[in-house]
């Protein structure tokens, strides 16, 4: 999930819990702004826990897709435009 600024509180006290009613095991938050992905998992206790956040120009293999590296960076830049 992208966060916003307008929305990011709301993304994490009500779309998290929505996500794991459904059965969403992992989930990243990534902040385009300030370039960071955080990685969380659902696991049986319950509870969404962080399992790392990622930041500045690296590239990451992060759960449930670690079979492929991707560069942090392309995630956070602004689509391109006409």
């Amino acid at each position: 999930m992208v966060l916003s600024r307008s929305t990011e509180s709301l993304d994490r006290a009500e779309t998290l819990p929505l996500y794991a009613e459904q059965g969403v095991e992992h989930v990243w938050l990534l902040d385009p702004i300030a370039k960071t992905l955080e990685a969380r998992a659902y696991p049986e206790s319950g509870r969404w826990r962080e399992v790392r956040v990622y930041e500045g120009d690296v590239c990451v293999r992060v759960a449930p897709f670690d079979a492929i590296e991707l560069p942090l960076a392309a995630l956070s830049r602004p689509p391109k435009t006409g």
